[in-house]
């Protein structure tokens, strides 16, 4: 089937939050987090399957795709995203088919749909220019579709999902978070754990929850955070925020990671992590509304009807807007601190320290 937006109300919220696609969803992330425990970033469970290397070659083509499309006027001063993000879009979702099927051939007309759209939402909004923990989902669902119609496999390929292919989808992902200036999805990202993204805190705090020696304060230590960033998603993310926010200290800017800072424990952390995922993504509303189901992610009975597609056509959202204390589903457009950080080089040449940040 075609995947179909249906979490429109609070009602269909809570059935949702109930339902057993819910649980599995939450089971596949814990699995996968479990599954990195200990593990550096390049630390792969030996040997790599075939099907990794294949889904790697998907992202390998998206890069591509990436490459074909930069942006032109580079000197234009907009706070806001740069029009050749849809250039890059168009072009994914017109080759995303083809992409996939090439790489994986087994898959069944129908099956390539469904993927096919996960797949294209997982790079951010066409109409909106943006990115957030939503989209980021989608990709993970997508990964979820590849192991329910059995073309990668959970107990052989888990701790691969992540290492090699969700790391090389974040490596894109932030190329294309930078080249295009995407805006935070909604408003709500400067006080959440990342303008964009979530999941690699997650799955870095399982990395991090048997290091004997890193603790959760250690991300204040500009060194240390140099030293394993390339070891760990945790220190990554923070060494990237340190990267585009230049006010004042993380303490600051972040107060979310702030507060988790002050955790004694990374085994506290990654516990934490999986709680706040099920509470701040999987059940808020202003997310679930853009939630795509399909036939492996089969929708809670007594939910809404699909929407109207044409309600989409000229950007509207088409759904409700409830459930939301910071802004409307789609938020209000927020300037990407990285297109700030940029501008403010673009005018003095050097780095300083930005008021909004």
């Amino acid at each position: 089937m075609k995947p179909v937006k249906r979490l429109l109300t609070n009602e269909d919220l809570e059935l949702w939050k109930n339902s057993s696609t819910f649980k599995d969803l939450v089971d596949f992330i814990t699995n996968l987090a479990l599954s990195v425990e200990g593990r550096e970033n390049t630390d792969y469970k030996i040997p790599i399957s075939e099907s990794v290397n294949k889904v790697a070659k998907i992202l390998d083509d998206i890069d591509s795709i990436f490459i074909k499309h930069p942006v032109i006027n580079q000197r234009e001063l907009s706070r806001f995203g740069k029009l050749e993000f849809r250039d890059f879009y168009d072009d994914l979702s017109k080759n995303a088919n083809r992409i996939i099927s090439s790489h994986i051939p087994e898959l069944t007309i129908d099956q390539l749909e469904e993927l096919s759209t996960y797949l294209i939402e997982s790079w951010g909004n066409r109409q909106r220019i943006d990115y957030g923990s939503g989209h980021e989902l989608n990709f993970l669902c997508f990964l979820y579709g590849l192991t329910k119609y059995n073309i990668l496999h959970l107990d052989q390929d888990n701790t691969n999902i992540i290492l090699k292919l969700f790391i090389q989808y974040m490596s894109l992902m932030r190329k294309l978070e930078k080249e295009y200036w995407l805006e935070p999805a909604g408003s709500h990202g400067v006080w959440g754990l990342d303008d964009y993204h979530f999941l690699p805190f997650l799955f870095g705090a399982f990395q991090l929850s048997t290091h004997k020696h890193l603790k959760p304060s250690s991300i204040h230590n500009d060194e240390v955070v140099e030293m394993f960033a390339s070891k760990y998603l945790y220190f990554g993310c923070i060494s990237f925020i340190n990267s585009v926010k230049t006010t004042a200290t993380l303490r600051w800017h972040s107060p979310m990671l702030d507060d988790i800072s002050g955790v004694k424990k990374w085994s506290k952390v990654a516990e934490g992590m999986i709680k706040m995922y099920k509470a701040e993504v999987l059940s808020k509303l202003p997310i679930m509304q853009h939630f795509f189901f399909s036939d492996f992610l089969p929708c809670p009975e007594g939910v809404s009807p699909p929407e109207d597609p044409e309600k989409h056509e000229h950007g509207e959202c088409g759904h409700h807007h409830e459930q939301n204390s910071w802004g409307d589903c789609c938020g209000i457009k927020v300037p990407s601190a990285i297109a700030a950080t940029e501008m403010n080089k673009k005018k003095t040449h050097t780095a300083r320290p930005l008021p909004f940040d």
